[in-house]
């Protein structure tokens, strides 16, 4: 695919098929990472692939007892009587547990957090690692689109990753920015429909 149409098909998949997807694609996939810019530029990178649902459903255990208060705190809090944006959430919310587990396969990126701890920030440059991991993140999302695939992926809230670190067994000094899943999409899988936006309005010459 063209560059910009990769962009525009890459859409969050949550209703994934049994295709499995090959260890040579994982490996394309996850190589992309390291063609992010880095602040530190070692590229310090790990990630913990977890194949099978079983196994899956182990490594996310810690997300079950936030789901309900989640879905409890998006009804609750959203005002803006956005109908796309009600129509993601769902789609979303009831599968954030089970579209981790169905493609059959769970990435989890870590990145070393060498100064301030990542949820305690000194100053915006603080995040440098954390924003690094998210630029490898996009490439991963983006490589996954030009494979065929669909991706999705959750943020930890409260302890879940902590948990999960305990888990996985991850040396001190790591953190992670997601869970991330990618597969083959179903046939029948819920695109969400994008926002469409006028350029000429986001665009501020020399001052807003």
């Amino acid at each position: 695919m063209d560059f910009y149409e990769v962009l525009e098909k890459r859409r969050t998949i949550r209703d994934f098929s049994d295709r499995e997807v090959s260890d040579e694609v994982l490996k394309k996939v996850l190589n992309t990472a390291f063609k992010a810019p880095t602040n530190d530029h070692l590229r310090q990178l790990e990630f913990v692939v977890v194949r099978g649902r079983e196994n899956i459903a182990k490594v996310i255990a810690p997300l079950a007892r936030n789901m309900a208060a989640f879905k409890e705190l998006v009804a609750e809090v959203d005002e803006s009587d956005d109908g796309d944006k009600m129509a993601m959430f769902a789609d979303a919310l009831p599968k954030q547990q089970k579209m981790l587990m169905q493609s059959g396969l769970l990435i989890i990126p870590f990145f070393r957090q060498l100064t301030w701890p990542l949820l305690r920030p000194v100053e915006q440059s603080s995040l440098n690692y954390f924003a690094s991991a998210w630029c490898a993140l996009e490439n991963m999302l983006l490589a996954a689109t030009a494979e065929g695939l669909g991706t999705a992926f959750h943020v930890p809230v409260s302890d879940e990753a902590e948990k999960i670190k305990e888990i996985v067994n991850v040396p001190e000094g790591y953190e992670f920015t997601c869970l991330f899943t990618m597969g083959y999409p179903a046939e029948n899988a819920f695109l969400p429909k994008q926002k469409v936006i006028n350029m000429e309005d986001k665009i501020h010459a020399g001052v807003w």
